[in-house]
């Protein structure tokens, strides 16, 4: 074996790859998108994905947004990376917008006490 081959295998550990670090960078902008105010997010899904933004319902601060994950994958992946995360209990996309408080349970529905509005009627 010749010293060439040992410095690049020191150089880069085994269990990192390049898709291991694409997907952590991902998931580091995942999060950080979920501090957004809810206007940032609501132009970036505008931009990038107007067809959903006219769907989009504003509880609170935060946004829920009624689409199926498997409907349009890429659709999915893009609302993911703007910090969305699917809500299994109500079958919504929803966005903190900073507003995340992971331990706080509503046995209601949200709508009922903040109130809900569609984001095309959203004045900031």
């Amino acid at each position: 074996m010749n010293t060439t081959n040992l410095k690049n295998e020191a150089a880069a550990p085994a269990n990192v790859r390049p898709s291991s670090v694409s997907k952590t960078r991902a998931f580091a902008a995942h999060r950080a998108n979920r501090e957004l105010p809810t206007q940032t997010v609501l132009d970036l899904l505008k931009a990038q994905l107007p067809t959903q933004y006219e769907l989009v319902e504003i509880v609170g601060r935060w946004l829920w947004l009624d689409f199926p994950a498997h409907t349009h994958r890429a659709a999915a992946n893009v609302l993911w990376r703007l910090g969305f995360h699917w809500n299994q209990r109500r079958c919504v996309w929803q966005h903190p917008c900073g507003a995340c408080a992971p331990y706080n349970v509503h046995s209601g529905d949200p709508r009922s006490k903040y109130g809900s509005r569609l984001a095309t009627n959203f004045n900031a």
